[in-house]
């Protein structure tokens, strides 16, 4: 079929690299897509959805967040071995991400989406907030973005 695109929606690339993890014997990272895949169908069964694109970078995102929160609890209490498996899942997970933005694109976004909204102080951060989670999901922290955005506001 020349001249088609070859597009792969990231649900069907995370099910087809779940079937070359099983071909492979990579039980790790079959343990880690199985996660994702069950937390994906897990939001689809709830909300009688169609899961798109940003839809599974929100669940990425989210598994992301616990992962860091347990390597942080880990290392507190002295337990490497786990913390490593953590970090073994980030590095699973993170590759399902889009290209992450440089410190400075992430900047620029943040003063354009202040300048769209015509926010002018803290009051406002929802309304930047809701431009550019939309923006830049999977492509940024949002920890980090909230904290910037927070920061030019009241600047």
């Amino acid at each position: 079929m020349p001249g088609r695109f070859n597009f792969m929606s990231l649900k069907s690339k995370i099910t087809e690299d779940m079937k070359t993890a099983m071909r492979a014997k990579d039980t790790a990272r079959l343990g880690t897509v199985r996660l994702l895949l069950s937390a994906m169908k897990q939001k689809e069964v709830d909300e009688r959805v169609e899961l798109i694109d940003a839809d599974v970078l929100s669940i990425i995102e989210k598994m992301l967040k616990q992962r860091r929160e347990s390597i942080a609890q880990y290392e507190k209490a002295a337990r490497t071995d786990l913390a490593d498996v953590e970090k073994a899942e980030i590095a699973v997970l993170s590759a399902y991400l889009p290209q992450q933005m440089t410190d400075a694109e992430v900047t620029e976004a943040v003063l354009a989406a202040i300048k769209e909204s015509g926010a002018a102080g803290p009051k406002d951060m929802g309304k930047v907030m809701g431009l550019l989670k939309s923006r830049l999901a999977g492509r940024t922290d949002m920890g980090k973005l909230s904290g910037l955005v927070k920061a030019k506001l009241q600047g």
